[in-house]
């Protein structure tokens, strides 16, 4: 199960980025131009912290625990999936 979340979750990035790559198309039609600024700083001072934390410590321990013994059989069935098509913007150059 949780390779198919995995599965699941790489397709929705990789189509995320499909989109992103595909159906966006951007022109610039104006350049940018930074506004006239005067500023005026001093120097600044960070803060300053003084910090207690406790401790953590990873181990392991052996311990029986009760465990199913399970069969599983699997066939093999044609089903419909949904496709999807995508069509990216015109270059309009």
């Amino acid at each position: 199960m949780k390779t198919t979340w995995t599965f699941v979750g790489v397709a929705v990035l990789a189509v995320a980025v499909l989109f992103g790559v595909y159906m966006v198309d951007i022109d610039q039609t104006q350049d940018a131009r930074l506004p006239d600024v005067d500023v005026s700083v001093e120097g600044g001072q960070a803060p300053e912290f003084d910090a207690e934390v406790g401790s953590i410590s990873v181990g392991t321990d052996e311990t029986t625990v009760t465990v199913p013994d399970v069969e599983i059989t699997t066939t093999e069935e044609t089903v419909t999936v949904p496709t999807l098509n995508v069509t990216p913007p015109e270059n309009d150059g």
